[in-house]
């Protein structure tokens, strides 16, 4: 078998909201094999850059566009493939944006290699730790305190038993900020567990005076309060509480990841499939995590691929144990664009069983969303 073209298909709502919803685009990467056999990967990025790395022309022997790269390999040389496009993208492609389209080719490449052996990714990947996965509804905080408590309410109303409220106005002031952690956990109760996703908007000595103050609230954890690469003030903000400090959004290879963890020092190592390099390289962060005794969660915001991408990783490693899934209330790409939708059933989540990532896309939604690259 072997790699005859890479498609990337932009999707966009008529209308994208300024607010921190990254549901409101999409960029699908389709790999497509001389064997009739495609393979469907996401990325979560921006859309028209991943684009210009995938499909963009050889320049020289350290920057390359992607599809010509790959175009021609065997697509169960998943390993080796992820090398030579790592290799070939060095000079401008270490991190960020080419690591993310990379990662779209590659989850479109375990999804090949899954449809064309009839088994599902998680059990290509040595995975079977869990069969149905602890989900917690990741929704934003609401513009009020009160709107907050409100869709905390509704969280506990559909079964779950986690839930993380995040960006929003969290950050404008003292007084709003505590005011919003003290409507959410009043609107959960006290048996749910809370995460608090500050996103990105404390320095380290504010962000360790709101540890102090909202660990009246018993927050299971608190995500990104601090700059990704602030690796000294996530040092002092961890040592100085005993609340769980999370964070890995914004990574894209493993040496990143090592560096967030050894000197930011950590509790909770977040990783999105669609920015971090696909299954090859989350495997390997993963298991980074492991020898440092870290727990290693999904970060998702995004379609059904990546939440059925994050539900084969987590089921393929040891130190998985909740699983984000947004519970948003423009999701209309999510719901659409796939046939399958995977729903959290009294807060649990299963385990796809079909071949590959077990999702097929749906022509008519991808037809009625799809942006013509210009």
């Amino acid at each position: 078998m072997k790699i005859t073209d890479v498609e990337t298909i932009y999707l966009r709502l008529p209308q994208v909201r300024e607010e921190a919803d990254c549901g409101q685009d999409a960029l699908i990467v389709l790999v497509h094999t001389d064997a009739g056999i495609t393979g469907i990967g996401e990325v979560d990025s921006s859309p028209m850059a991943v684009h210009g790395v995938i499909q963009g022309p050889y320049s020289h022997a350290v920057t390359a566009g992607l599809k010509g790269i790959v175009v021609g390999e065997d697509p169960f040389e998943t390993e080796k493939i992820w090398h030579k496009m790592y290799q070939k993208n060095i000079y401008s492609g270490r991190r960020g944006i080419a690591i993310h389209a990379m990662g779209g080719i590659d989850m479109a490449l375990w999804d090949i290699k899954g449809k064309a052996l009839n088994l599902p990714v998680w059990k290509l990947l040595g995975g079977g730790f869990h069969r149905k996965i602890r989900a917690y509804a990741s929704i934003l905080f609401g513009d009020t305190p009160g709107e907050t408590g409100e869709r905390g309410r509704r969280m506990v109303d559909l079964g779950f038993s986690a839930v993380k409220f995040g960006w929003g106005p969290l950050g404008k002031n003292e007084a709003d900020d505590l005011a919003l952690v003290r409507e959410a956990r009043k609107g959960i109760g006290d048996r749910m567990d809370l995460m608090i996703d500050a996103g990105l908007c404390y320095d380290a000595k504010t962000a360790m005076q709101r540890a102090r103050q909202f660990e009246e609230y018993d927050p299971f954890w608190f995500e990104e309060p601090l700059q990704p690469d602030n690796y000294e003030g996530y040092r002092r903000l961890s040592e100085s509480t005993s609340m769980r400090i999370a964070a890995g959004e914004e990574e894209s290879s493993r040496l990143s990841y090592i560096d967030l963890m050894d000197r930011g020092k950590i509790d909770i190592v977040q990783v999105d499939l669609t920015r971090c390099g696909g299954f090859t390289e989350a495997m390997k962060i993963a298991s980074l995590a492991a020898d440092r005794g870290l727990p290693c969660v999904n970060h998702g915001f995004t379609t059904y691929i990546n939440i059925a991408a994050s539900l084969h990783f987590l089921a393929s490693i040891t130190n998985s144990f909740i699983l984000e899934y947004v519970v948003q209330e423009q999701t209309k790409l999510r719901d659409e664009i796939t046939f399958q939708e995977i729903r959290a059933v009294d807060g649990w989540v299963k385990v796809p069983q079909e071949p590959g990532l077990g999702v097929r896309l749906n022509a008519e939604a991808i037809a009625r969303y799809r942006q013509e690259w210009k």
